[in-house]
């Protein structure tokens, strides 16, 4: 069968190694742009991209799939499906109907919960128990078509953004070869039980002492690795990346209640959080005992001040 790819991270990139691996001929690879990325700031193949060179495939990273011209190369491809992962561009009605499959999109959530860009951040923010990956026939709604396969997964207590995307990416690799080869009937998901995963924004990295532990400790997971949650002491700013809730009456918010080898321990709106992995600007990430010793801290000094 011949495919077209659509994808850019390395989420995307699972997916087509398993396409590959799995002998379907990848007729086009479509993904986004070079983007300056590194202290240098120079143009850097995405994930997607550096595989398909890998492999010697045809690469194309137009800004918009909205030009005619563009369209026809995508039509003169001659693709019976179009597979789309992480891609970051829209696809135009026009382009969902030039194969004869149409377009199938990997997403990573239990759809119809956490439609949008950030499914894993929102699960783990929202505390959700399990998530998984569905196989989606594409329309022109965000996420709205009907689903083809969809598979669980649970969340574990100490999955961060990162882990469990690396599942999720595993997963959506399998499904959608599984997917191509049995061709399932689709059926529509429910509007009904419909949340949106609103793209993550830099802001929400930024600490609330005054919300619960269990909350908090939530966010760290979910920021982690990007934006990486966040919250000042000392007139500086700290990235927290790794965080455990404490069970005991809290002092003030923000407060640093102990200090001890596995961290320290602020009072939060309810309960309170060892912090148990730290960062400070220009440094490394750091257990929180080798942190102290390059920045001290004591009991009564307060974060978000």
């Amino acid at each position: 069968m011949k495919i077209i790819f659509a994808g850019t991270p390395e989420f995307a990139a699972a997916a087509l190694g398993a396409l590959i691996a799995a002998g379907y001929e990848i007729v086009l690879v479509l993904t986004r742009p070079d983007r300056p990325a590194g202290r240098g700031m120079k143009p850097q193949a995405s994930a997607v991209k550096a595989l398909a060179l890998g492999h010697l495939l045809p690469i194309l990273q137009p800004a918009t799939l909205r030009s005619e011209a563009i369209q026809e190369v995508l039509q003169r491809a001659g693709a019976e499906a179009m597979v789309v992962a992480a891609y970051g561009l829209i696809l135009p009605e026009a382009v969902l109907a030039i194969p004869r499959r149409g377009c199938i999109n990997i997403h990573a959530s239990l759809l119809p919960r956490w439609r949008g860009a950030a499914p894993i951040q929102r699960a783990l923010l929202a505390g959700d128990t399990e998530t998984g990956i569905t196989i989606v026939q594409m329309d022109e709604g965000l996420d709205t078509g009907p689903i083809l396969l969809q598979q669980r997964i649970a969340i574990d207590a100490a999955d961060t953004a990162q882990t469990l995307h690396d599942k999720l990416a595993r997963l959506g690799a399998r499904l959608i070869v599984r997917a191509l080869a049995e061709n399932p009937q689709p059926r529509p998901q429910d509007e009904a039980r419909a949340t949106y995963a609103e793209k993550v924004a830099k802001r929400e990295a930024d600490i609330d002492w005054c919300e619960p532990a269990t909350v908090i400790e939530r966010r760290v997971r979910a920021f982690n690795p990007y934006p990486v949650a966040q919250s000042r002491i000392k007139n500086t700013t700290v990235k927290i990346w790794g965080a455990q809730v404490e069970r005991r009456a809290a002092a003030a918010p923000g407060a640093i209640m102990e200090i001890a080898p596995r961290g320290v321990l602020v009072a939060c709106g309810q309960d309170g959080l060892w912090l148990t992995e730290l960062q400070r600007p220009g440094g490394k990430r750091m257990a929180a005992a080798a942190f102290l010793a390059g920045f001290p801290l004591a009991p009564g000094e307060r974060f978000g001040d």
